[in-house]
């Protein structure tokens, strides 16, 4: 397989909660507050591909941000080059060689929390794995006929989640290659050591004026810019807008928080 061929593996996976089942879960009830936490439920309908939504007021104080959004999101595909390479580590960047690669820093934050019994509440101790591309559309872990990073683990690491059910990673902002809009694969585990443990894979997307904006920076260019957009990646058709990162300006790059709701029931 030709890197120019990644994108051929990645097809739609995956189940979120049925339009029943999360109108069973939330009861008809309107406001829920469990330890601070707020919920807006979205469902993802993988029948109709659309979405519907029943909406829950996040919890609020005065001179207090809202707390991260509770929204069940689509489970898409792990794609052929996940690795488990189980290297507990917030920093992605480089692995333990020393290998590393160049491009704007990105401050990613998974907030992972339960939704069940009409609640919402944190999840602590899951592992949350995360794996990307770097800025000339490259994995590590891979033997490929055009280049050989089977050795190498950067852009490769995983964080478990702290009893507000967060975990944190420093990276970079992911470059491209032919096929598939600019992405961040991750994946959310209840128990890796387990069988019977709760397993979630997705992937995450980026708003393109933003990409735009990082691409004309070094070392972006030099892959240049003819990326393949969201709306032609059959990929991110399957995340419905709910994967799409929110992402600001940081002082050396850039950051993101992204909230996910899981069904353990």
């Amino acid at each position: 397989m030709t890197h120019d061929e990644y994108h051929d593996d990645d097809a739609p996976v995956g189940r979120v909660l049925t339009r029943r089942e999360a109108l069973k879960l939330l009861g008809g009830v309107g406001v829920v507050l469990l330890g601070g936490i707020g919920c807006n439920v979205l469902n993802y309908s993988t029948s109709s591909g659309s979405a519907s939504s029943t909406e829950i007021p996040a919890a609020t104080e005065a001179g207090v941000a809202a707390v991260p959004t509770c929204i069940v999101r689509p489970a898409l595909t792990e794609g052929p080059y996940f690795v488990d390479v189980g290297l507990n580590r917030s920093d992605i960047r480089a692995d333990a060689n020393g290998n590393s690669r160049d491009g704007l820093p990105l401050y990613l934050t998974f907030h992972v929390l339960n939704l069940v019994d009409n609640a919402c509440s944190p999840i602590e101790g899951a592992q949350v794995d995360v794996w990307h591309c770097d800025a000339d559309g490259v994995y590590s872990g891979v033997q490929d006929p055009s280049f050989n990073t089977s050795n190498e683990q950067w852009l490769r690491g995983y964080q478990l989640t702290d009893a507000s059910g967060a975990a944190s990673f420093t990276t970079i902002y992911p470059g491209w290659y032919p096929g598939r809009a600019v992405h961040i694969h991750f994946k959310v585990r209840t128990d890796p050591q387990s069988n019977v443990g709760y397993d979630f894979t997705s992937q995450l997307f980026f708003d393109e004026t933003v990409t735009d904006e990082v691409f004309a920076n070094a070392p972006y260019p030099g892959k240049g810019v003819q990326y393949t957009s969201n709306g032609q990646d059959g990929i991110f058709q399957g995340s419905n807008g709910l994967l799409t990162l929110n992402t600001v300006k940081d002082t050396d790059g850039y950051k993101a928080d992204f909230s996910l709701a899981l069904d353990l029931t």
